[in-house]
């Protein structure tokens, strides 16, 4: 009898003393490690990837924004209109399109291809779009500025939908159509490696630099 009990202390404790250890070295070492590591190896990453107008934080480079005047490109559709919102008077939060604002949130409506809603959110969507750029026919809207991502928080879209808002943005800007495809170039990353991923355009990246080409702001910095 004694030596069941004294073998179950002894499991208990080395139970205990395992926790205590995983504990430490998963809970607290292992996580400051890393971002001692990546605080010195990506100090730009570790903080969030954030980019600065004028020393004003005004957004992160892998977070999108939903953005509305004519002289800026579009990005995908969000459910949560990437949490861009305005207040009333009152202090109301309101979305762009005048829904009130849910909070700050992350992902989609998750609507079934057979759900009448995701119809007539496709349905506005594409109305919208064409309004904004009468040069356009609806077969010629690239899909994924028509499909919103899963976080609904995705920068980017493809070089065709950049593309095909050129001539839009520049009748709006005032800026030649050569001067935004060479911004849309600067703001475009290739697949990793040639392979991996699609190419993929920035659009926070695209309209800071059509803002600073149109003398709307100073200097962007990272």
């Amino acid at each position: 009898m004694n030596n069941t009990k004294s073998g179950l202390l002894h499991n208990i404790r080395q139970a205990v003393l395992v926790t205590l250890v995983l504990l430490l070295l998963c809970g607290f070492l292992f996580p400051v490690v890393l971002s001692g590591l990546s605080a010195v190896i990506f100090p730009h990453q570790a903080t969030g990837s954030l980019i600065e107008v004028d020393g004003k934080t005004v957004g992160a480079e892998y977070v999108g924004q939903e953005f509305t005047e004519p002289y800026f490109m579009k990005g995908r559709p969000s459910a949560y209109h990437y949490n861009t919102y305005y207040e009333d008077a009152e202090g109301n939060q309101f979305y762009n399109d005048g829904s009130e604002f849910a909070g700050l949130s992350s992902g989609s409506n998750n609507y079934a291809a057979s759900n009448p809603a995701l119809v007539e959110r496709v349905e506005a969507d594409i109305e919208a779009f064409l309004a904004a750029n009468p040069n356009v026919t609806r077969e010629e809207i690239p899909a994924d500025l028509m499909t919103a991502s899963g976080s609904g928080l995705d920068p980017h879209i493809s070089p065709a939908s950049a593309e095909i808002q050129i001539p839009a943005i520049a009748e709006a800007s005032g800026l030649s159509e050569d001067i935004l495809r060479q911004i849309v170039a600067d703001n475009t990353t290739d697949k990793m490696f040639g392979v991996f991923g699609e190419v993929t355009v920035n659009v926070l990246g695209v309209n800071l630099d059509i803002a600073r080409e149109m003398g709307l702001i100073g200097e962007v910095s990272e």
